[in-house]
């Protein structure tokens, strides 16, 4: 018992990067700042904040102006966190569940319409170095019908093709994928145009070999199983907590705390060294996205 709670106190070197991937900030239905706080106080450094839906900001209705609000909330919400000391990156998209909303509600056309200019204005913001990555887009995790899973799909190849323009990383949400999966994902990068090493496959599966075989990269949910699974293909991977941050389903997908806490206990069992720290939440972040820590 006091070995492991030495473990757990052991802090992490302040020259160590601790990075989450994909953590989601609202500050009306969650906690947020006060998760950045958590995520600082257990040693963690860098933070993609990614956009949620139009609706949970309180916004009804199909249009670009909505997306316009969304967007300059969640590049707010990044400024905001460095202010406590963190390095926050604004990640902007069109989730293919409001995708979905949006068709059910306006029709296949309209909805086309207002999302491919969604992605068109992260683009943008991407441009104008407010943002750095699109994300998450994709497809439902969901069963949806044929043509609603085609329509998600083409505007995935979109969201790939600004990203080609950009030379800008896509954050990914899809359906739980296989190795087929991540093949299908890295073809349809192809036929955009788009740098395979530009697609981050978000709550991914730990298919480290796979991933690093087709030029994917893996963002895996930071439990321990999941974590120590990777680490025996490898350390080509991006960790990260999917904190949905809404009161009313408290610490999920995972606490903010979750990526620095566990990073910091493997690195105390000796599970994790310096060097795989530094690839893991540093190196990858760094070639993946085109930025620097």
């Amino acid at each position: 018992m006091v070995a492991v709670l030495t473990r757990e106190a052991v802090p992490l070197s302040r020259e160590l990067p601790v990075t989450d991937n994909h953590m989601h900030l609202d500050p009306g239905k969650g906690e947020g700042m006060e998760a950045v706080k958590k995520f600082a106080g257990e040693g963690g450094k860098t933070i993609f904040v990614v956009s949620k839906l139009t609706r949970d900001l309180g916004l009804s209705g199909v249009n670009v102006d909505n997306f316009s609000k969304l967007y300059r909330a969640t590049i707010e919400l990044a400024r905001q966190a460095e202010e406590h000391g963190v390095t926050a990156f604004a990640v902007l998209g069109v989730h293919p569940a409001e995708y979905h909303h949006m068709i059910e509600s306006a029709g296949m056309e309209r909805a086309k319409e207002v999302a491919e200019k969604a992605l068109e204005l992260a683009a943008e913001h991407i441009a104008e170095n407010e943002a750095v990555a699109i994300g998450e887009v994709g497809r439902p995790h969901y069963p949806v019908e044929r043509d609603v899973l085609n329509a998600c799909e083409e505007l995935m190849v979109r969201a790939f093709e600004l990203a080609r323009e950009l030379n800008c990383a896509v954050q990914l949400h899809t359906e739980r994928i296989d190795s087929e999966g991540l093949k299908d994902i890295a073809e349809l990068a192809d036929s955009a145009g788009l740098r395979r090493e530009r697609v981050v496959k978000h709550f991914c599966p730990p298919l480290i070999e796979k991933g690093s075989e087709l030029g994917i990269m893996p963002s895996l949910i930071a439990s321990r199983k999941n974590v120590l699974a990777a680490l025996e293909q490898g350390d080509r991977f991006l960790m990260e907590s999917d904190y949905i941050d809404d009161l009313s389903r408290p610490g999920a997908v995972l606490s903010p705390r979750s990526v620095p806490r566990l990073t910091r206990r493997l690195l105390a069992e000796g599970r994790l060294t310096e060097e795989q720290v530094w690839r893991i939440h540093a190196d990858n972040v760094e070639r993946t996205y085109g930025v620097l820590l």
